[in-house]
């Protein structure tokens, strides 16, 4: 790598997900606001906002390459985001329960001379969530971290997704393949 790379979140999945590409980071805090103009399209939220967070940062350095990127949760062209309590985890699973979403990751690496964005989408498909179940998993897994409630890597991914299109990592909250593609390119 030419670069040192800084991660822009402090997402445990993130830097696992880093870790295990073998590339050495450093995690820095981000601190920035995640609005976003309502006439922009939901598909291109994630990149609009990993943008954001990106340019948020005013401290990169010539030999450094900062990667940041948002995650989003959309169900029937809605953008399921944190839930804020357990009733409206509940709420996010049960809406999930039994149909397809779309899970998409935008992400943006930025140097001092160059800056690449790009999203990644995948379908996952929840067969019928029992009442328990969610319950069980809200109070086990306390899912208010995760954009529409769950964690694919958790128990309720675990039995409740009966397949997926495209990129498990992506849906983790980072597309690896891509990824290390666009670092590649990245000047």
């Amino acid at each position: 790598m030419q670069y040192k790379i800084l991660l822009g979140s402090q997402s445990p999945r993130r830097k696992e997900l880093l870790q295990k590409m073998d590339i050495k980071f450093k995690s820095i805090s981000i601190e920035g606001d995640e609005s976003y103009p309502d006439i922009l399209p939901v598909t291109e939220v994630p990149e609009y906002l990993a943008i954001k967070k990106s340019l948020a940062f005013n401290k990169l350095k010539k030999d450094e390459m900062l990667i940041t990127a948002d995650t989003i949760v959309v169900l029937e062209g809605q953008i399921l985001g944190k839930p804020k309590n357990k009733t409206d985890a509940q709420k996010m699973l049960k809406a999930l329960s039994g149909k397809k979403h779309v899970v998409i990751t935008g992400v943006c690496l930025r140097t001092k001379k160059d800056i690449l964005t790009f999203a990644d989408i995948s379908e996952v498909y929840f067969k019928k969530l029992k009442n328990k179940d969610i319950k069980y998993y809200i109070e086990h897994y306390k899912p208010f971290d995760k954009a529409g409630a769950y964690g694919i890597q958790e128990w309720i991914g675990i039995t409740g997704i009966k397949k997926i299109k495209g990129s498990y990592y992506n849906i983790m909250g980072l597309p690896t393949a891509k990824l290390m593609d666009y670092i590649k390119q990245c000047k």
